[in-house]
């Protein structure tokens, strides 16, 4: 029985593929205008339909409602972005050393685009796969995370519902240790675009190597926002905890390092504990700061790390609160805060995908920039000063795809390109820069005999 499931899955990856090879074929001979129009239709479905998708991914990934919201609006907002890109996808004319010689460079796409989704922004993360992959001419398979796999299927009714042609976008369900694995190992996939863990991206690119496939990844994060002796705290305050909680910590691109000068680390500690303390975790159809974690697993793992830290001695300054009205075993972590932790310590270092932040002192600029590119991670960070040249001096020696200054976007609008540096990953997403990573180039260099 077990070698007969293994046998079925293999053949509906095989099917998938297929049927997305040649659909590709067709897709890609059509002008890249006519193919944005495609994403348009894609896009109006989503804001049609956005009040019952934002309801599945409240019930199936526990985000807040407002939240889920948020995430269907982006995940319409980027098909519609990419769409524009129709008319723009440009190659370019090189001026040639050989007489009598035009050269002219296409961007052509990469053919059969695998992309294997985490479970943290389950629909917009199938947007932001799917998009960028049309518009430039390939087909997709997409293996959703197996936590959420509602949010996927509800996406392909969306296009069915809509006549896109049959094959272009293709979803395979199940385990990433299985379905993800075979996935990645197929001779007859083009790409791989994957957002996840470290581990699972590493795996990855071991079996895409077998066929020297083209990997993207984006993987974890364990961002610094940096705070200044000279910032506006009040400003700051709101992005500070927000960053830190949004999703309940489950976001890679989460600010959970605030990195504070020595000058106003008790001021700003003492602020920051007191917004943490009004922060609650419950439901998340009550809308409150916090819904639940997506699984027991992963709330197993977050308490973990904070009993570690209490063994530790590590001090927690301030601690949220869980709603009375909670159901009793659900999977809920009073966001939390600790202060003053050692550089090297696990909360330091780890990406801990849950509602805590960690405070840290340090005296001096240099001091606060050895620490934020302290890690192995290098996917966002956050810089708060009012000083001019202190700003672009900061940004330019932090070592992570995205600085952002004065606010905090945790990964930013669709326009932005996103995407990291060491383990975070390497490629970009969002943003024109993300039409490089689905497209290749094809240099055509013609000779026109003598004149």
């Amino acid at each position: 029985l077990h070698l007969s499931l293994r046998r079925q899955r293999q053949m509906c990856i095989r099917d998938s593929i297929l049927s997305a090879r040649k659909a590709q074929k067709f897709w890609e001979k059509i002008p890249a205008i006519e193919r944005a129009e495609h994403l348009k239709k894609i896009a109006s479905k989503i804001r049609d339909n956005a009040e019952d998708i934002a309801n599945i991914v409240v019930e199936e990934q526990g985000k807040i409602k407002s939240l889920a919201l948020g995430e269907i609006g982006a995940a319409a907002g980027y098909f519609e972005y990419m769409a524009e890109w129709g008319r723009r996808i440009e190659g370019e004319i090189i001026t040639s050393d050989v007489k009598n010689e035009n050269i002219f460079l296409y961007r052509v796409p990469m053919g059969v685009v695998a992309g294997i989704l985490p479970w943290n922004f389950p629909f917009f993360l199938i947007a932001r796969k799917v998009a960028p992959a049309l518009v430039t001419g390939n087909s997709v398979v997409i293996k959703p995370s197996e936590e959420t796999s509602n949010n996927a299927f509800i996406f392909s009714k969306i296009i069915n519902d809509l006549n896109i042609p049959k094959g272009l976008i293709n979803f395979v369900y199940g385990r990433g240790e299985t379905v993800g694995k075979h996935l990645s190992a197929h001779s007859a996939i083009d790409m791989i675009s994957f957002t996840g863990s470290v581990e699972t991206g590493s795996l990855i690119m071991q079996e895409a190597g077998k066929n020297i496939t083209k990997v993207n990844l984006e993987l974890g994060g364990k961002a610094p926002a940096i705070v200044l002796a000279d910032a506006d705290i009040d400003k700051a305050l709101p992005f500070l905890v927000n960053a830190a909680i949004q999703n309940a910590g489950q976001t890679c691109s989460a600010a959970t390092r605030v990195l504070i000068e020595k000058p106003i680390f008790q001021e700003l500690t003492e602020r920051l504990a007191k917004g943490i303390r009004s922060l609650r975790s419950g439901p998340a159809l009550q809308d409150l700061e916090c819904g639940p974690l997506i699984s027991k697993v992963q709330k197993d793992r977050v308490e973990g790390f904070l009993q570690r830290a209490r063994q530790d001695g590590v001090e927690f300054l301030a601690e949220g609160s869980i709603v009375e009205d909670a159901p009793q075993g659900g999977n809920y972590v009073a966001p939390c805060m600790v202060g003053s932790v050692p550089p090297k310590h696990t909360l330091a270092q780890d990406e801990v995908f849950g509602p805590l932040l960690v405070t840290m002192p340090f005296e001096g600029e240099e001091e606060g920039i050895e620490l934020a590119n302290n890690t192995v991670y290098g996917l966002v960070s956050g810089v708060w000063t009012k000083d001019g040249g202190r700003q672009l001096r900061v940004a330019r020696k932090l070592k992570s795809g995205q600085v952002f200054i004065n606010n905090y976007g945790a990964g930013g609008g669709v326009e932005l390109p996103f995407g990291g540096v060491k383990l975070s990953g390497h490629g970009r997403e969002k943003g024109f820069e993300a039409l490089y990573g689905f497209s290749v180039t094809k240099t055509v260099a013609i000779h026109h005999g003598a004149s």
